[in-house]
């Protein structure tokens, strides 16, 4: 007999972190070209609200640890103006906006950059189909 699944009570994501080296730099850079909200910094750490979700940058604990993040989507209400922005402000881009999958109600439309530490980070926009 099989035992029942686990429910350990996750209710969403807390927290992600983020590992950069230059943490002034990667400050500046989600704060000022992203525009998240700082919520505090402690010795090494800088915390950010995306939406709910906070962002934790700081160096790796571990050599183990010390690799490009996941790739983070953030979701943005329009994608060619926010795409714009980056290009305003230098960001490097990895692949433009473009179409990743039509669906039945909108389209999901994607840009791909790197942040000041070289991880690939993404936007997301999922733009609704006119009837």
């Amino acid at each position: 007999m099989s035992a029942a699944p686990a429910n350990l009570g996750i209710q969403n994501i807390g927290q992600i972190s983020i590992i950069v080296h230059d943490l002034p730099r990667a400050t500046a850079f989600y704060r000022d070209t992203l525009g998240l909200p700082l919520l505090f910094t402690a010795p090494n750490l800088a915390f950010f609200d995306c939406g709910g979700v906070r962002l934790m940058l700081g160096p790796a604990e571990t050599p183990e640890l010390d690799h490009p993040s996941s790739i983070l989507y953030f979701r943005v209400p329009d994608l060619t103006a926010a795409h714009q922005r980056l290009v305003d402000s230098g960001v490097q881009i990895v692949a433009p906006p473009r179409l990743i999958a039509p669906m039945p109600s909108y389209d999901l439309w994607m840009n791909a950059f790197r942040d000041s530490e070289g991880n690939i980070m993404e936007l997301m926009s999922e733009i609704s189909r006119s009837k």
